[in-house]
């Protein structure tokens, strides 16, 4: 169900500027914030559709709170088909009636800000919805015309012009190109859309693209957001020209290389002035920059001092369970983001890949399970900011079993894009209960991707108060960090040579030592120090200690 477009270019002017909530007063907050994705559709559901809502969101603020985040990350609400989960935008200005009314993303910023958590919401500048008036006009338009220049409109190749203008492929599988049909019912121009043929891209050469969103930003500013994730900060300007890329399978070349299409240099001129823009407002409103980026010095320059605070560590998050490759990791990304003055991010899982129980279970899930507590803790005594996705505090698995008919990744209907099961790390979070949907709604209704029969021990309820569970863990450790405000400095060290035997990574921080043991067997060493924290039991004794197979330690020194 959406509604039709409302016209670019207006302002909440309905909402008296008094009636505004402010955001929390901090100096830079967002250097070593816990940051919590909210994927909408699936975190709470308030009115029984089977389908999460902004009031549904809003309810459950109370579980960010005793979770001690600083900050929510909204994934989009706006008017959309939902041709690929909200991410093809209709209307900019406005809550797709799924998830409720401008009113109730209002009165979620307030409450988030009167419990003293931030809003950050996602934008989505890289393309809009085929629905967007902008692109129907473009179509209704004649070929050169104003209406197609905000778009990527080309003439194909061949004498009658049935190839595409290029090789490009679409993240989602087959060509990035789809050919459009005159009013006479001949085949016309081709227009670019790197995900989804739903998903046209703006062509950000035009100058009334950047005036649009600078609109956009605007209005929700103005609604007392504290900053934006940005959806494909690193797609917004393409080669001059198009440029063929020469390979199949571009998909897997996607932080790996620069490719024509994503991590050109002319992006950075656009965060700049959204940075302009952001820093005109008061309270740290920030920019995030969902940018894949072939190396730690590349993706630096996407938070250099005059651009965006933060950018996705995706490096972090596709590190294999490897001591030394997470050390690796570490110690690059740090490195990168230290030479322009920035925090480093770190992140295990999203809405877009595996979660990370799962993907660290080469065995067997309750390894899975143990690789994933232990990552947490370490991920936790990092320097810099951390994002949660919603679930993974659970110790929530990818659900791998999903019938094909409910499925709804617009790149599994697509061949050779890909993986297309994101599906399986979207299904709705559990809260109570003993079955399906687990408190998701009110009306006990199925979610709008079942749940497994398997998750009433991992709800919100089953764990909360149990000490040996993955959410007292997640309560327990980021407790800590804000108790500990030594961690929010940049200061990392190694300890000695030789102090820790292979397969265990040591982490020294200001009044604290991390020790990550990913072998597969339990491992003896040196006392760090007096025992903080730990992902699973530890043999303390006066001298030495035992960490366990695929386990975390946080040491007080």
């Amino acid at each position: 169900m959406t509604q039709e477009p409302t016209a670019p270019g207006r302002t909440p002017a309905d909402i008296p500027p008094a009636t505004r909530p402010a955001a929390p007063a901090a100096r830079d907050w967002w250097r070593h914030a816990v940051i919590y994705q909210v994927y909408v559709r699936s975190f709470a559901d308030s009115d029984g559709d089977g389908v999460g809502d902004l009031r549904g969101v809003r309810e459950r603020l109370p579980h960010l709170v005793r979770l001690g985040v600083d900050a929510l990350w909204l994934t989009p609400f706006y008017t959309s088909p939902q041709a690929d989960g909200g991410y093809d935008v209709a209307d900019y200005r406005a809550v797709d009636p799924l998830f409720g009314d401008l009113a109730d993303a209002q009165d979620l910023i307030g409450a988030a800000h009167e419990l003293g958590l931030r809003v950050i919401v996602d934008v989505v500048p890289n393309h809009t919805s085929d629905r967007h008036p902008w692109f129907r006009a473009a179509l209704a338009g004649r070929p050169g015309g104003p209406e197609r220049a905000r778009y990527h409109f080309r003439p194909g190749r061949g004498p009658d012009g049935s190839l595409p203008p290029n090789d490009w492929q679409s993240v989602f599988g087959g060509p990035a190109w789809t050919r459009t049909t005159n009013p006479d019912g001949t085949p016309g121009e081709w227009y670019l859309h790197l995900f989804a043929p739903e998903q046209p891209d703006l062509d950000w050469d035009c100058p009334e693209v950047h005036q649009e969103f600078d609109a956009v930003l605007r209005f929700w500013l103005d609604l007392g957001v504290d900053g934006f994730r940005i959806d494909v900060a690193h797609g917004m300007v393409k080669a001059p020209g198009l440029p063929d890329v020469g390979h199949l399978e571009q998909a897997r070349l996607i932080g790996a290389q620069r490719l024509p299409f994503f991590d050109q240099d002319g992006v950075h001129a656009i965060h700049r002035a959204w940075r302009r823009l952001l820093d005109s407002y008061p309270g740290e409103r920030i920019g995030v920059a969902e940018a894949w980026a072939p190396s730690p010095e590349r993706l630096a320059l996407y938070v250099r001092p005059d651009e965006l605070h933060q950018a996705f560590n995706f490096q972090f998050l596709r590190c294999p369970w490897d001591a030394a490759r997470m050390r690796q990791v570490i110690d690059s990304s740090l490195a990168a983001t230290a030479s322009v003055g920035a925090p480093t991010t770190w992140v295990l899982s999203n809405h877009d890949v595996v979660r990370h129980a799962t993907r660290y279970a080469e065995d067997s899930p309750e390894q899975g399970l143990r690789r994933a507590r232990a990552a947490a803790l370490l991920m936790l005594a990092l320097p810099g900011s951390v994002y949660v996705y919603q679930g993974e505090e659970l110790g929530l698995p990818e659900v791998t079993d999903l019938p094909d008919e409910a499925r709804q990744d617009p790149a599994f209907f697509r061949g050779d894009g890909q993986d297309g099961f994101r599906d399986g790390c979207r299904v709705p979070i559990p809260w109570s209960g003993t079955e399906p949907p687990y408190g998701f709604g009110p009306a006990g209704g199925p979610s709008w991707l079942p749940q497994p029969d398997s998750w009433a021990k991992l709800s919100v309820a089953a764990q909360t108060g149990d000490p040996d569970s993955t959410l007292e863990l997640y309560r327990t450790a980021i407790a800590l960090r804000r108790r500990l405000p030594e961690l929010a400095e940049p200061e990392i060290g190694l300890p000695e040579a030789g102090a820790y035997p292979p397969g265990v990574l040591a982490v020294v921080r200001p009044g604290l030592v991390c020790t990550l043991n990913t072998l597969g067997t339990e491992v003896e060493v040196a006392r760090p120090g007096r025992l903080l924290l730990a992902s699973a039991p530890v043999v303390d004794g006066e001298v030495t200690v035992r960490l366990p197979a695929d386990s975390c330690a946080w040491w007080a020194i």
